[in-house]
């Protein structure tokens, strides 16, 4: 089925909530979460969508969550994309397992790294991580064990403002440049400590001396 194809047949076949748009490789069907189950059984069926990939969740940060599934047909070899977004409050979908199997350790992992739930799921129990992990590792509010153990290095936090005070001298900031009449700008400008945050998995007492 060409790309022109499948929208029509979208268009003709799930209600009008789901939007269908050409991509590069296929289409992508963007679905309400109430109609998740209904568009995975039209890609399977009508669609011929008889191969699942992967099914995996993006964080969009204030916007929530989006939990998106790569499907193949063998037969006609085309792609199919399908993306729900899903409140940051309370990340909820059907599971996609009574319609692919294959999805079953897919939304565990997924599951376990973003936080989000499928109801329905045979055994959403943890797949990666080790038994009493705390928080979910591929959200962007999580705060990475390595930085309670380790000061970060740059000037300010990684998508934060630096803060005055408790400032340290750039290591060779007042070195002459040869041949300069005026200070480099920026030179022998102190640089403010990056502020430290402990993750909430991470004991109290763990970090640097």
């Amino acid at each position: 089925m060409t790309p022109e194809e499948i929208i029509a047949a979208v268009g003709d076949g799930l209600p009008p909530e789901v939007r269908c748009e050409a991509d590069h490789r296929g289409v992508m069907l963007r679905v309400p979460p109430g109609h998740w189950l209904a568009a995975l059984a039209f890609a399977r069926g009508p669609l011929d969508c008889d191969f699942f990939d992967w099914l995996t969740a993006v964080d969009e940060a204030d916007e929530g969550f989006s939990v998106v599934v790569h499907v193949y047909s063998l037969a006609g070899r085309h792609h199919v994309l399908l993306a729900a977004a899903l409140p940051r409050s309370s990340p909820r979908l059907a599971t996609a397992t009574g319609v692919y199997r294959g999805a079953a350790w897919h939304e565990r992992e997924t599951h376990e790294m973003f936080g989000i739930g499928f109801d329905g799921h045979p055994h959403l129990a943890p797949l990666l991580l080790p038994d009493g992990f705390e928080g979910h590792p591929l959200r962007k509010d999580f705060v990475l064990a390595a930085r309670a153990a380790k000061e970060w290095p740059g000037v300010k936090e990684p998508g934060g403002r630096a803060k005055p005070g408790a400032e340290r001298p750039v290591p060779g900031a007042e070195r002459p440049v040869p041949g300069a009449e005026q200070p480099v700008p920026g030179a022998g400008r102190p640089v403010p400590r990056a502020r430290r945050r402990g993750p909430p998995h991470v004991p109290g007492p763990w970090g640097p001396a």
